[in-house]
C-alpha cells in the first residue's frame, strides 16, 4: 500500500465509455470529439492535473481478438503524457461488455479480459495504477438486471453471473499485468449509492444495501459463506471455485476509487399517491416508487459526499479517491458539486480518512448520459471544457481545477449560494413546506425588470438559486450615468446583465431618437458604469443588425449591415459597449418565443388558430427563432464562465416566419390551413448561426419544450413592454 500523500490531489478524466446497445456500440470519446483531438492531453495538463484516468479500451484496441492489437492511438496519447509528466489510471473495461466475440455472460470473459491485459501490460510496462474493470456493479445492473445495455438481460441470476465474471476478469487481469509490472496497483472504481425506504420496504432497503457493496466485498475477498449476498450468488449458479478464488484477494484493490452522484442514493416509498407521475415499480411483492433520496426531507443531512465516504473508509480502510466528480445540470450547479466534492474530501482528511484524491469527470463532458446512452438525442453536458466550437472552450470548471491542483482556496460568486440539492424546494410537493428564501451572496443586477428579458432572468436566476436584483427604468434609468453609478453603489453586483432598452422594432424609424438613446447611450453608460467598477455586462444586440441579403446565416465575424433604425441602434451599441468594456459579453439572438408572457410570434399564432383566424406570415423571410429559458440559461452559464465578445445565440435551424407558424400549429394540434402566405417584395433571411459554439438545443426541440410547458401550466400574462 502506497504511503498516505501529503495533500489531496486533483486527478482527471475524460468520459471514455464504449457500450453495446443491440448491435451497435457508442464511443463517448468519439462522440465528444476527444479521441480526435490529440491536443486535448495538453489542456488538461495545462489544468496542473497530473493523474489521468486513460482508456486503452478492449473494444476500441482488439475488436477481432487479441492477436489483432492496435495500439496506434494509445501510443501516441501515452507518449505525450509521459512528456506532459502525467501518470495514467488505465483503464480495460468501461462499461463495456468486450468485443463482439464475448459478454458479460460468457463463461470466458474473465480469461480473454486477462489475455487482452498481458498484451498491454507488456506494451505499457511502465503504467502502475490499473482499473481493469471500471464500476463492475453498476455495468452489471444496467446490462443484466435493467436490460439498458448488451447483453440486455433482466434478472437475478444474469445480474450476478455478470458481477462475478467481472470481478473474476479483474483478478484475472490483474494477476497478468503484476506478471509484467509487478508494483502495479488497482484502483477499482465503483459508484457509491445507498437506498432508504418507507417502513414496510425496509428488506428491499436491506436487500439492496448489501448489494451496493458487492463488487468490492468480492474483490477484497470478503464474500464468505457468513456474508448476506452468498446466498443469492450459491442459489443463482454461482460455483464455489469462482467463490473461493476471489476470496484470495487477488483483486482486492490498492485504491478504493467511488464515484458518487446525486442519483446514486434511492428511496423506495410504497405510499404511491404521494407521487404523482411517477413511474412504479416492485419486486414481484411490493409496489413502490423509487425516487433520489436527496429530495426526500426526512433524509436531510443523511446523503452526499461525507456519510458515504465514512461508510466506504470504516468498511474498506484502504485509501480513497473520489473517481468521478460530474454533475450534468446548469454552470453554477456542476460547480457547486465539484466545489463540494472537495470541500468533503479535505473536511474528511482532517478526521483521518485517507482520501487521496478527486477526480474531475468528465472533464470534455458527455453526450446522452441522461437517457444512459439509450437515446441517440445529442444531448450533451460540457465538463471542464465545452467542446461546441472550434476547440474545446474552458468553462469555470477549469478554473476551480487550475486552483485546486495548486492547493489553493477557489471563489466564484455563485458559490455563496446552495446547490438545489441542498435548497427547500427540492423536496417532493406532499412534504416540501416552506418555499426557498430569496438567495443569498453576491448578486447579478439585472436591468428591465418588466420585460420579456429582465422578467425571464429573474424566472431563472430563482431557479438556479443564483441571487439577483431586478431594476425598473424609475430605478435605473440607463441614460442617465448618476442613476447608474447610484445603483451600483447600493447593490455591488458581481455582474449586470442588460435588460433594458427600446424594443419595438417597427415604431424605431418613427423614434428614432429614443431608440438611439436607449439601445445605443445607455447600453453604453451602462458598459462604462462596469467597466469603473471593474465587473462583467451581458448586452443583448440583434440579428437586424444585418441586412439579411447575404444568402447564408451569419456569423459573430460577418461584417454588420444594419437595414433598419433598430438594427442601426444595436450596431452602435455593440461598438461602444465592446470599446466600453472588454469584460462585455454581448449576445445577438433573434425572434424570442417562450411560455411566460404572450408577447411573442408562438402565443400569437395559437391565439389567432383558436379563434379561427388566418394568420399571415411571409415565407420569404427566415430568422433563427429563439426560446428565451434556452437563451438564459445558455447567457447564464457563460457569464459564469467569464466568456466575453460577440457571440450569436439562437436555437438550432433557421425557418421562414410562414413555417414557424405553420409548425407551431401543428404541433398544438390545430389547422395549418389557417396559415396563409403575405410576401414581402424581397427575400431575405437573418438567420444566425454561431462559430464561436452552438449552445442552444434544435428548433424543434425548443419548440416542443415550449408548447409542453403551455399545455402544463399556463402563461402569466405580463405587462405589455412601454
Amino acid at each position: 500500500m502506497a504511503d498516505k500523500a501529503e495533500d489531496l490531489e486533483l486527478w482527471g478524466g475524460a468520459e471514455c465509455t464504449i457500450v453495446r446497445i443491440g448491435d451497435h456500440w457508442r464511443d463517448q470519446a468519439a462522440e465528444t470529439g476527444h479521441r480526435g483531438r490529440a491536443a486535448d492531453l495538453d489542456l488538461i495538463a495545462g489544468l496542473g492535473i497530473r493523474t489521468l484516468r486513460f482508456p486503452i479500451l478492449w473494444e476500441s484496441i482488439a475488436p477481432e481478438g487479441t492477436d489483432r492489437c492496435d495500439f496506434a492511438w494509445t501510443d501516441m496519447r501515452l507518449d505525450r503524457l509521459r512528456e506532459l509528466g502525467i501518470r495514467p489510471v488505465a483503464g480495460l473495461v468501461h462499461h463495456g461488455s468486450g468485443p463482439a466475440g464475448t459478454s458479460l455472460l460468457d463463461p470466458d470473459f474473465p480469461r480473454k479480459l486477462g489475455d487482452f491485459a498481458a498484451r498491454v501490460a507488456e506494451r505499457y510496462p511502465w503504467i502502475e495504477m490499473w482499473t481493469p474493470v471500471n464500476e463492475p456493479l453498476t455495468t452489471a445492473r444496467f446490462s443484466a438486471l435493467y436490460g439498458h445495455w448488451y447483453p440486455h438481460a433482466r434478472d437475478l441470476g444474469a445480474f450476478l453471473r455478470a458481477l462475478v465474471n467481472q470481478c473474476l476478469a479483474v483478478d484475472a487481469a490483474m494477476s497478468a499485468i503484476r506478471a509484467c509490472v509487478p508494483r502495479a496497483r488497482l484502483v477499482q472504481t465503483e459508484d457509491l449509492g445507498k437506498t432508504f425506504a418507507t417502513r414496510p420496504l425496509q428488506g428491499q432497503a436491506r436487500h439492496e444495501n448489501h448489494r451496493r457493496w458487492l463488487s468490492l466485498d468480492l474483490l477484497s475477498g470478503r464474500v464468505g459463506p457468513s456474508h448476506p449476498m452468498h446466498p443469492f450468488l450459491t442459489g443463482a449458479g454461482i460455483a464455489a471455485a469462482e467463490l473461493e478464488r476471489l476470496e484470495q484477494g487477488g483483486g482486492s484493490p490498492d485504491i478504493v476509487g467511488l464515484n458518487h452522484y446525486l442519483t446514486s442514493e434511492r428511496f423506495l416509498d410504497d405510499r404511491l399517491h404521494l407521487y404523482p407521475g411517477e413511474p412504479a415499480g416492485g419486486n414481484g411483492r411490493d409496489a413502490y416508487v423509487d425516487v433520489e433520496a436527496v429530495r426526500v426531507r426526512r433524509l436531510a443531512g443523511r446523503t452526499g459526499f461525507v456519510p458515504r465516504l465514512r461508510e466506504a473508509w470504516r468498511r474498506y480502510r484502504r485509501p480513497i479517491a473520489l473517481t468521478e466528480v460530474h454533475h450534468g445540470c446548469t454552470r453554477d450547479e456542476q460547480l457547486r458539486w465539484v466545489a463540494e466534492a472537495w470541500r468533503s474530501a479535505r473536511d474528511l482528511r482532517a478526521e483521518g480518512v485517507d482520501i487521496r484524491a478527486v477526480t474531475l469527470w468528465s472533464l470534455f463532458g458527455n453526450v446522452d448520459w441522461r437517457s444512459l446512452l439509450t437515446q441517440r438525442q445529442g444531448c450533451y453536458d460540457p465538463g471542464a471544457f465545452d467542446i461546441r466550437g472550434p476547440a474545446p472552450r474552458p468553462t469555470a470548471i477549469a478554473q476551480a481545477a487550475a486552483h485546486y491542483a495548486r492547493g489553493e482556496p477557489f471563489d466564484h460568486p455563485i458559490l455563496d449560494g446552495d446547490g438545489w440539492w441542498r435548497r427547500p424546494s427540492r423536496f417532493h410537493a406532499w412534504e416540501r413546506g416552506r418555499s426557498d428564501t430569496r438567495p443569498a451572496g453576491r448578486p447579478i443586477l439585472v436591468t428591465g425588470a418588466s420585460g420579456t428579458l429582465g422578467a425571464a432572468f429573474g424566472r431563472v436566476c430563482r431557479a438556479r438559486g443564483l441571487a439577483a436584483v431586478l431594476t425598473r427604468r424609475d430605478e435605473i434609468d440607463i441614460c442617465d450615468p448618476d442613476a447608474i453609478a447610484r445603483a451600483l453603489e447600493r447593490y455591488r453586483p458581481w455582474a449586470v446583465i442588460n435588460g433594458a432598452g427600446f424594443v419595438r422594432v417597427a415604431d424605431a424609424a418613427r423614434e428614432r431618437d429614443t431608440c438611439l438613446a436607449w439601445n445605443a447611450r445607455g447600453a453604453v453608460n451602462l458598459a462604462e458604469a462596469c467597466d469603473r467598477a471593474g465587473i462583467p455586462i451581458v448586452a443583448f444586440s440583434s440579428d437586424l443588425v444585418f441586412d439579411g441579403k447575404q444568402g447564408r446565416p451569419y456569423e459573430e465575424e460577418d461584417p454588420v449591415s444594419p437595414a433598419c433604425v433598430y438594427g442601426e441602434s444595436k450596431a452602435i451599441a455593440e461598438r461602444g459597449v465592446s470599446e466600453a468594456n472588454e469584460r462585455a459579453l454581448i449576445v445577438r439572438t433573434a425572434a424570442f418565443f417562450g411560455p411566460w408572457d404572450r408577447y411573442n410570434f408562438v402565443h400569437n399564432v395559437i391565439d389567432a388558430a383558436r379563434r379561427g383566424e388566418r394568420v399571415g406570415a411571409c415565407p420569404l423571410t427566415h430568422v433563427s427563432p429563439t426560446f428565451v429559458p434556452d437563451l438564459c440559461h445558455a447567457v447564464l452559464d457563460l457569464l459564469i464562465d467569464g466568456e466575453t465578445g460577440i457571440r450569436h445565440l439562437a436555437n438550432l435551424g433557421s425557418v421562414s416566419w410562414h413555417g414557424f407558424a405553420r409548425r407551431v400549429t401543428e404541433a398544438s394540434g390545430l389547422d395549418p390551413r389557417l396559415v396563409v402566405e403575405n410576401p414581402e417584395p424581397q427575400p431575405r433571411s437573418t438567420a444566425l448561426v454561431s462559430v464561436r459554439g452552438a449552445s442552444l438545443r434544435p428548433l424543434e426541440q425548443a419548440l416542443a419544450a415550449c408548447l409542453d410547458e403551455m399545455n402544463a401550466a399556463p402563461a402569466r400574462t405580463t405587462p405589455a413592454p412601454a
